[in-house]
């Protein structure tokens, strides 16, 4: 069975990548001119260059294929790149859908619990908690209307089920992207912490939910692939103790936060480029992100395992093979390890 993959090099799909191939499943990724090649370097696996926002690209990714993993996105937390994002999340989400349909492939979606409605740690959201209280910055709007775009091919005869992750950290996180949280709090960037809170998960247990989906999700559904629920600080205090960094002190103020992120925002009309202190961000770390994986668990088997363990093979990874990341930390040149010891914790990937 021939599985595509899109977003093959960053953190959700390089993982779904690997334990595809550590399944014995031959793999076709999407890549673009121009992409990184470290993450599929040594990988057997067959190359189609091609663009989401280019529909005959996807069509010739889809052909003969039996499934497909849809984890390529714009991800930034902010007020600019809404064409950018609505031209990826979006519109590519369209392209590839329609083209998994023609071919009559089974598509899994990778959205976001961002997309969903919010809970708290007393009373966690579920797939069917309405819409409240969102930041609505390009990202979130973009991936609920990315969700949108899956469910109408759904009613036009497409096999296709949605999943939504929390926050991930473990290995093959080339960019790094929700990794540089982990890398800021081991450099002592991180010394006040945001009120808010999320839920923190392995990515190799996401992958393994992708897959699970992918065999016996149910068509037109959605599954939450949560995760242990922390506040930023409990979180953060972790991520020192794993790393050796610098815990924070105490939890700022939501007046103090919110001005940061004014300022970013000003700052960043000034300079032209919006920092990753902006308006959005800060308004978003205010808020608790915690939901229950329920239906992921009764359905497809999901069971995730302690935060911690996510990130110290996150750490583990960087310090081996992304030892530029850490320059100001301990452990930087170490030699690098067997690729394998980050598919046999606890006997699974």
């Amino acid at each position: 069975m021939l599985t595509l993959v899109t977003g093959a090099t960053g953190l959700v799909g390089n993982n779904v990548v690997r334990l595809l191939l550590q399944r014995g499943a031959a793999v076709r990724v999407l890549t673009r001119a121009g992409s990184d090649p470290r993450p599929l370097a040594a990988l057997d696996v067959e190359t189609v260059q091609g663009d989401v926002r280019d529909l005959e690209s996807m069509r010739r990714a889809c052909r003969g294929v039996e499934r497909v993993v849809h984890a390529a996105a714009e991800v930034r937390i902010g007020w600019s790149g809404l064409e950018k994002q609505r031209a990826i999340n979006v519109d590519g989400t369209r392209h590839l859908a329609a083209a998994a349909r023609e071919v009559g492939a089974r598509l899994v979606h990778v959205s976001t619990v961002d997309a969903m409605g919010y809970g708290t740690r007393a009373k966690p959201a579920d797939e069917d908690t309405p819409l409240n209280g969102h930041v609505a910055c390009p990202y979130v709007v973009t991936k609920r209307e990315a969700e949108h775009v899956v469910l109408e091919q759904v009613e036009l005869g497409l096999d296709a089920v949605i999943v939504n992750p929390a926050f991930m950290l473990g290995p093959w996180d080339w960019k790094p992207s929700s990794g540089r949280m982990l890398l800021a709090v081991a450099k002592g960037r991180c010394l006040w912490a945001p009120p808010g809170g999320n839920d923190f998960c392995d990515v190799r247990d996401v992958a393994a939910g992708i897959l699970a989906a992918a065999e016996r999700g149910k068509r037109g559904r959605r599954y939450i692939l949560g995760g242990e629920p922390l506040s930023y600080l409990e979180a953060w205090r972790m991520f020192a103790e794993v790393s050796g960094g610098r815990p924070p002190r105490r939890v700022v103020g939501r007046r103090l936060l919110q001005a940061a992120g004014v300022i970013g925002g000003l700052w960043g009309r000034i300079a032209r480029r919006e920092p990753d202190v902006n308006s959005a961000a800060t308004a978003m770390s205010v808020m608790e992100h915690h939901f229950q994986s329920a239906r992921a668990a009764a359905e497809l088997g999901y069971s995730p395992r302690p935060a911690r363990e996510a990130a110290e093979a996150a750490w583990d990874w960087f310090r081996h093979f992304q030892p530029h990341c850490l320059s100001k930390n301990r452990g930087a040149g170490e030699t690098p390890a067997p690729q394998r010891r980050f598919y046999t914790s606890r006997g699974r990937p």
